[in-house]
Formats: structure tokens, sequence, C-alpha cells
């Protein structure tokens, strides 16, 4: 359109009215409720075709600059709006390679053709703008068949104190299809039974809303379970109004086993399964969870698993650092440091990196964004780094938060000590961060506080670590309740156990509050916090779910989550079997896996199994999934036929000792499954026995068996 054709345009436009549509309010919502925004599409950072929009709508003047000016102005035209490229597109009028998003018949459609025909006008300045958004939905919660239906209103809230519904401007979403579908008019319908979310996107502002579906089983009956604890109650509760019943208790060897690799890491050996299934007392199960708690074993290999959130890697920490942060968090575990203090002594470390091991946590951390990002997932269990670029794209998050949070660290010094590898940590009075796409600079950021004054004599991370320790912060009990539980449990009940967000609501909620209510009564105590995990009948519950029609019900701990032992657990595991303990180079004899320092990725099996590399915050970098290569290097890899058939392996010392065929079946199958074995087992192993050739040596068809043994899933998984 040329400058006479723009200027005619202008004349024929109408004096401004309250009616005239408004680019942020209304045009920018369009685009993102039609997913044009999106990072998939023209919200990607290169955006489509030539065509980038900012990711949902965060920069409107942005936005508003690339629609009317951009492509030399082609993309609108008020003389004929239908003409226009961002009317023609989508509505597939011409060739439009993301499909039909915008229906010439649809209200969308009519609005962003009424903005164009008004001249494509920006909003006058001082206008009121959206402060956020309320979600209004008729009846409970709680949706039940026949009519498992209700529909989300959206009120937007402005700083002139109005309010508008713009239910037909805002974008849903469902946080598990499978469990509930939600329309773009805002109507969610439960598809089964469980947990879901709605979640509202209107410019920023991100609200979502949880719903609980419950879908009649045809004959159900509650049983009533004995609870041991309130963890049994809220678990039932949940149960009981989803109609799952709850698992049968497991069975002693079952819970001996899983108790051990929980707590310690290893296998229990067969003197100590004798002993335990020897005892009489009803309370046998309390008082061994109480007496491997207290084991060695215990700190150690709970120390590993912060070691892997914080990144306690040679490479990253050096090797000295590395030992001595392993130290202190053998010790914090030994000594069952209380997790808030555990967690101020890291946030607010200062000193030598080799004589003040916590201070290591600023080594991983290299700079303010990193610290802040990695803090962030560790203790609020919120994925921040999408923030930095733009406001975050499922969360409330904005940049502006971001980069508050980014001034709590930019004060933090790093400085080269006098030894090899030595680092100084300590915290200085100025330093300050701007926000690069406002040039604002930005104070620190306490969310639900807001943007503080802190004095320049004041360590701003000491602030911050206090106030998110404070009993009562919505994040920092609920996130470590929530990886404890998982860490025994099989499965958080957050998922991903470091995501929190509305959109990603808890299977139970009220199971999670309540156990983070009981972790701060406690002041933190993390072992008690274990222990009433432990002790309760949801954790004790056997693996197999009641009926076939409870088979779902994992999800909210009506049974036991199977899951795969971890690379180190299945090594220690295979070595205590065979009777040939892993030697690692560097580290005294008897170091076990599972009480390893640091990643040891030259090892086989452990980095087939996934020892993670240690170069993330996040839990992730560990696989659970088994995967094709697992298989493979069960089957054919040479680490595990070599332990079996070792010259000083427990195969050879029964072999030389003329153990009888029957002992050695019932010695293998106790050291790895922690049973005896059926007599179906014990029927089918002396059957292979009888049909070895004559010249066939005895060691080599037992050979056999250890490898079948080593390959069932019985052996593998944590059941």
């Amino acid at each position: 359109m040329n400058t006479m054709q723009w200027f005619v345009a202008m004349m024929l436009i109408p004096l401004a009215s309250e009616a005239a549509v408004s680019f942020r309010h209304e045009v920018l919502p369009i685009l993102t409720r039609q997913g044009c925004n999106a990072g998939t599409c023209h919200g990607s950072p290169s955006g489509k075709g030539g065509f980038a929009l900012s990711l949902f709508a965060f920069d409107a003047e942005a936005d508003h600059t690339v629609l009317t000016k951009d492509y030399r102005g082609r993309r609108i035209d008020p003389v004929d709006p239908d003409a226009s490229l961002l009317l023609r597109k989508p509505s597939t009028a011409i060739a439009h390679r993301g499909g039909l998003k915008l229906p010439k018949a649809s209200r969308e459609y009519r609005i962003l053709r009424q903005w164009i025909a008004e001249g494509c006008r920006a909003d006058e300045p001082g206008s009121p703008t959206c402060v956020g958004i309320l979600l209004k939905h008729e009846g409970p919660a709680t949706l039940r068949w026949p009519q498992p239906s209700t529909q989300i209103k959206v009120i937007a809230r402005f700083a002139d104190g109005t309010t508008r519904d713009v239910s037909h401007l805002a974008q849903f979403t469902s946080s598990d299809e499978a469990i509930a579908t939600v329309q773009p008019n805002g109507t969610i319908t439960g598809v089964r039974r469980g947990v879901a979310a709605v979640m509202v996107r209107y410019l920023e502002h991100v609200e979502a809303r949880a719903f609980t579906f419950v879908k009649p089983v045809a004959g159900f009956q509650w049983k009533k379970t004995p609870a041991a604890n309130f963890v049994d109650e809220h678990v039932q509760t949940k149960l009981r109004e989803l109609q799952f019943q709850p698992a049968a208790l497991s069975s002693d060897p079952v819970f001996v086993r899983r108790v051990y690799l929980d707590v310690l890491g290893r296998l229990p050996m067969p003197t100590e399964q004798r002993a335990f299934a020897a005892e009489a007392k009803p309370d046998k199960r309390a008082r061994l969870i109480d007496a491997l708690l207290k084991r060695p074993e215990h700190a150690l290999f709970w120390a590993q698993k912060w070691g892997d959130l914080l990144r306690l890697d040679p490479t990253q920490v050096s090797t000295t650092g590395t030992h001595k942060f392993h130290q202190w968090l053998v010790s914090a575990q030994a000594n069952n440091l209380p997790y808030d203090q555990f967690t101020r002594a890291l946030l607010t470390a200062n000193g030598s990196t080799f004589t003040e091991p916590p201070a290591n946590y600023y080594r991983t951390a290299k700079d303010p964004h990193d610290a802040l990002e990695t803090t962030a997932q560790l203790f609020m269990g919120s994925r921040l780094a999408c923030a930095k670029c733009h406001n975050h794209p499922f969360e409330r998050w904005t940049q502006d938060n971001y980069y508050g949070l980014a001034a709590v660290f930019q004060r933090v010094e790093r400085k080269t000590g006098s030894r090899k590898d030595e680092l100084f940590i300590s915290g200085k009075g100025t330093g300050e961060v701007t926000q690069p796409r406002t040039g604002q600079v930005m104070k620190p950021f306490l969310p639900g506080k807001g943007y503080v004054t802190v004095a320049n004599s004041t360590d701003r991370r000491a602030v911050f670590a206090n106030w998110l320790t404070t009993p009562g912060n919505p994040w920092f009990a609920r996130v470590e309740v929530n990886r404890i539980w998982a860490a025994v449990m099989g499965r958080g009940i957050v998922e991903p156990i470091d995501d929190f967000r509305d959109s990603n609501p808890p299977s139970n909620a009220p199971l999670l509050q309540a156990l983070a209510a009981d972790f701060e009564k406690h002041r933190f105590d993390r072992r008690h916090l274990l222990r009433t995990i432990l002790n309760s009948r949801t954790y004790q519950a056997s693996a197999q779910p009641a009926t076939q029609a409870d088979s779902d019900g994992a999800r909210f701990f009506a049974n036991y989550t199977a899951h795969r032992l971890n690379a180190e657990q299945l090594l220690d595991a295979i070595s205590d079997v065979t009777g040939v303990p892993e030697v690692f180079a560097g580290l005294p004899a008897g170091t076990r896996a599972t009480a390893l320092p640091g990643p040891y990725l030259k090892h086989p099996l452990l980095k087939t199994f996934g020892m993670p590399p240690r170069t993330t915050a996040c839990a992730c970098e560990r696989p659970t999934t088994p995967q094709l290569a697992h298989a493979l290097e069960l089957i054919n890899g040479n680490f595990i036929h070599q332990k079996i058939i070792h010259s000083k392996g427990r195969l050879q010392q029964w072999i030389a000792g003329e153990k009888s065929d029957e002992a050695i079946i019932n010695e293998l199958f106790t050291l790895a499954l922690c049973r005896q074995p059926t007599a179906k087992e014990v029927e089918a192993v002396q059957q292979f026995l009888k049909e070895r050739p004559a010249d066939t040596k005895r060691d080599r068809h037992f050979a056999d068996l250890f490898w079948a043994v080593l390959n069932m899933n019985e052996f593998l998984f944590q059941h």
C-alpha cells in the first residue's frame, strides 16, 4: 500500500471510541489463543517465513511494529481489511503452512478485521492495563460422571479497578488430555479418572485450576485398610474418592529388599534376611527402618543423591573440591543436619572451596544467571531459564522476576586462591543487574514480597535464604518433601519432581501439604520425614494392583511403583551377588559405587545405565526408563560375564566347596532376589542341569544360571 492509500484509509477511519478494538487487550490475546506467537510458530526466536512475533505477546510494542510496519506494511490493509495477509493466511484464503487457524466466520476473525479497519491503532498511552485474571466456574472442583464437565470463565482485572470477561480471548490448555480435555471456549470435560489442571493464559497472565474427575467403577465397594500414619489417611482418602482399592501389604522378603535398597542403596545379605525373618515382634519393620537409618551406608548413599544435584564433578569442582564437598554432604546426612540449615550453608557460603566445602556451590554456579536458575530449581522446584529472554510461557514468572532474582546473586565474588584449583567465595557490596529489554536496574526480588531494598552492608544472599527457609514458604518444604517421597516411592506427588507450577498439579495435594507441614513442624528433619514415609502402609504396599481395575492407581499410590535400580545400585548388586567387589582407580579398596564422590563414566555399566555426568542441576540427568542399550549390556556385555566366571568369585568358591545343586540354587535366589526359589523354579533349574552334556564342567551351567537370574526383571527392578 502506497503513502496516498494509507492517508486515504486513515481519513476514512472514525474517531476513536470506547468500542474501538484494543491492540494489547484483544488483538494480542487472539494471536496467542490461535497459537500464532507460540514457540513452534511465529513466536520462535527466528520466527516463521520471515514473520517473527514476541513469544506469547510479551513485547507489545515490538509486535505492533512488526504487524504494521515490517514487510513494508503488507501484512495489513486498512482500505480492504480482508486483503490483509494477517487475515488471508491463517484463514487459508492463500496457502498457510500452519493450516487453518482463523476461520472467516469466527469471532476472532471479526475482531482482527475490525482492528485493521480502524487503522491498526496501538493503545493510547496511559490507558488502563490488565493487572491479573480470575478464573470462575460453577460447582465444585470435583467433577463426576455422568456429567464430568464445567466451563471456566476468565475475568480480567484492570488497573483502574474495572473487570472484563475475556474468556473468548484467553487460551486454555489441559495438563493431561488423557484425563481431561478443554475446548477453546473453556469447557473442560473428563476422559477418565484422575487429576488434571486447566492452564489459562491472557497476555502475560497465567493461572491454573486443578480438577478431580471421578468415574464410578462397577461394583466398587471400599475395603477399609488400616492406616499406619497420616500418610495413609491422605492416600486412602484420595483412593476412595477416585474408587481405587489399595494394594495388599508387601511380603517380608519384598519389604526387606525394598527398604535396604532405598535406605542403604544395596541388597540385604542372606544373614540379614534371615535375621529379619526370625524376628517375631510386630514392630520389626519399624525397628529395621530405625536401624538402617543409623548405618553409615545411609549417609553415603543419600549424599550421592545430593552430589548429583550439586554437580560434584572434578571437571567443575576440581578433584580436591569434589572430595571435600562430598565429605561435607556425607557428614550432613550422617549428622542429620536440618534441611533449612543445610540450604543456608550452601546459599550463603563464603571462604575457600577447600576449607569451606559449601562454597563449591558457587563454583558450579559460575555466574548470577546460573546461580539463580540452579537455586530456583533445587529449592523452589521452578524452572526459570525461559524467563531470561521473555516472560515464562507456563508460569507466572516474568522477565523482571528473573533479573530481580539474578540481583540476589550478582554480588557473589569469586577469587583464585593460592593453591591449585582453589577458589575463594565472598559477598561484596557493589554490583547491579540491568534488565536487558527495559534497561532498568533491578532490585532483589523475593516471590510474594516483591522487589526489596537491601543495604549494601547486608549480603543479599542471606536475605533471600532467610525468606526461602522461613516456615510457610510455599515452595521450600514441599519441594524437598516431594524429592524424598519420589526417591523411595518410585514417583513424585508432583512429576517431574522439580517442576512445581499451578499447571502441573500434585496427584494428591492434601498429602503433599500434610507432609510439608509435618516437615516444618519437626524443624526440617529429613530423617524424621523419611522414617514417616517408610513406616506408612503406602510405602509398604505391594507393587501388584489390588485388581485389574486398579492398574491406573499407581499415580495415586494405590500400589508401589516398581522402578529399575539405578546404575550404582545395579553395579553394587551384581558385585554382591557374584562376590567380586568392583575396584575404582584412585579410591580406597572397598569403595562401593553408591559411595562414589563423583561421576565414573569410564565404567561401561555405570555409563550405560545412566550415571549422570552432573553437568546440570536437573534430576532428569539420571534416566529412569529402560533402554535398548541396557538389554544389550546385560545380555551380551563382557562385564557381567567376567564377574560370574571370576576365579575368586562366589560361583568358583561354591564349586570348589562342592556345594550341592539345591544349595547353590537357594543361595543364588536369596542373594539376588531376597527370597527362596519357588518349586516351579527349582524344577526348571534342575531340568536344565540334567540336560547338560556329561563332558561339560559343572561351573559352566551354573554360570548360565547366574546370568539368567541377573537378567530377571525381579533382580533389575525395585518392586
